[in-house]
């Protein structure tokens, strides 16, 4: 699971609890336990950085690079 892309269904509370997020394997899609060191809203796109095990996962906030914008036109100046 580490190094996929998941979306957050439930937030993750931070220390105070985990959320849920739905990452993409093997065709399907399947939900884990999503633990992150700060709260993370409903919605977010995370990176899965680590396994617990028995279905849980830590995770990041993500925002894909390839779609972030530079605020430059054309990457000129």
């Amino acid at each position: 699971m580490i190094g996929r892309i998941g979306v957050l269904l439930l937030g993750t509370r931070g220390a105070s609890g985990p959320g849920e997020v739905l990452v993409r394997v093997r065709g399907g899609s399947e939900t884990f336990l999503a633990w992150s060191s700060d709260p993370l809203p409903q919605g977010a796109s995370v990176l899965v950085i680590d396994s617990r095990g028995s279905r849980q996962v830590d995770v990041i906030e993500w925002t894909d690079p390839l779609n972030a914008s530079s605020g430059r036109a054309g990457g000129a100046g």
